[in-house]
């Protein structure tokens, strides 16, 4: 049972370590020895306390795998900014109480057997900044109320067994730099609200069952691509990631998004050729490269073109501004049009040709 708050205290803090360890199995807590009467509490292996009311603000017992299950009484170090309980072995379940932890700004549980529910009142933590539940088994939806956490930089919740979908609250996060969902069973579209993490360096959504289109037009996000990008989102119809800042290469697994029919890449500073092996997207219908510095002003850099005749839908590439050279290959007349018009512009060089077909 929690006690109240007026009479939280540094004995508080002893009773309620006293409580966890009593939840940790007989032959582990050995590694907890010094959490006994005859040691300061301070002194207590994981334990920092703050300089001024000697309360426990830290409690780090990562990676002693000491199993058993979380105690409620972790509720009750009212003092705690930081908590890593990862590489322990828990099981259960994620208690409630942690959300009575209102100062708390790290929380790290990762690597346990945690079932059940992320607790809702959770995200009562409001000065949270840090959040990693990676590889559990947290096999719910994720709370709309995830999006109250305005102050979260890291957000790690990925190999779980989550579902349904990522809730649009998640907009709200704008201070994410790291954001992880790979690895569990989500569904659906990735809401518009994403393109407001503008913040964002890390974005892990692969090896889940997300569909429908991804649109982060016109933001601030930069970097290269990763190279497997086209292994992330498998069921995609339509990747909108213009007018951002993105650097490097296209990677060439896009492409394996075998659904996919309109890929924009526009407004960058993407270099490198444009992947031939866009010929095995049958369905594909648009591609919008233009305004990057792909190619390298010589012969070969328009091959990719002939490999478009495979895609029978295809209507619409635009290329310009880039700096592709050659000749345009002889297969381009072999681009089935089916009524459509293909309407590519393709500067070479220095002169601009515009392609109608």
């Amino acid at each position: 049972m929690l006690l109240k708050a007026y009479s939280f205290n540094k004995e508080t803090d002893k009773q309620s370590l006293f409580e966890f360890k009593s939840q940790v199995p007989e032959d582990k807590r050995i590694k907890l020895s010094s959490w006994n009467n005859s040691l300061l509490l301070c002194n207590w292996t994981g334990v920092t306390c703050g300089r001024k009311h000697k309360r426990v603000t830290g409690l780090d017992i990562g990676g002693l795998q000491l199993g058993g299950v979380i105690s409620p009484s972790i509720g009750n170090l009212s003092f705690l900014i930081s908590l890593n309980l990862s590489y322990n072995s828990f099981g259960g379940t994620i208690p409630q109480e942690m959300g009575n932890l209102f100062g708390l700004q790290s929380l790290f549980i990762s690597f346990n057997f945690l079932q059940g529910k992320i607790p809702a009142n959770l995200f009562n933590c409001s000065r949270m900044f840090e959040l990693e539940l990676f590889s559990n088994s947290l096999g719910a939806h994720i709370p709309s109320e995830l999006g109250s956490l305005k102050k979260l930089v890291y957000l790690e919740l990925g190999r779980n067994n989550l579902k349904g979908k990522l809730p649009a609250s998640l907009g709200n996060l704008t201070s994410l730099s790291d954001l992880g969902f790979g690895g569990n069973n989500m569904e659906g579209q990735i809401p518009n609200d994403i393109a407001r993490l503008t913040q964002l360096i890390y974005l892990d959504l692969s090896t889940n069952h997300f569909s429908g289109y991804l649109n982060i037009f016109s933001n601030n996000f930069s970097g290269s691509l990763r190279p497997d990008f086209g292994y992330l989102l498998p069921n995609f119809r339509e990747l909108y990631l213009g007018n951002n800042i993105f650097t490097g290469v296209i990677p060439t697994t896009l492409p394996n998004i075998s659904s996919l029919q309109m890929l924009g890449m526009e407004y960058n500073s993407l270099t490198g050729n444009i992947p031939l092996n866009f010929g095995k997207v049958r369905d594909l219908q648009i591609l919008a490269f233009n305004q990057n510095s792909l190619g390298s002003s010589s012969a070969g850099d328009l091959d990719f073109l002939g490999a478009l005749t495979n895609c029978t839908q295809f209507n619409t590439l635009v290329v310009s501004y880039n700096k592709l050279g050659g000749d345009l290959p002889t297969t381009i007349a072999n681009l089935s049009i089916k009524h459509r018009h293909i309407f590519a512009f393709v500067v070479v060089y220095s002169f601009s040709f515009s392609l109608l077909v």
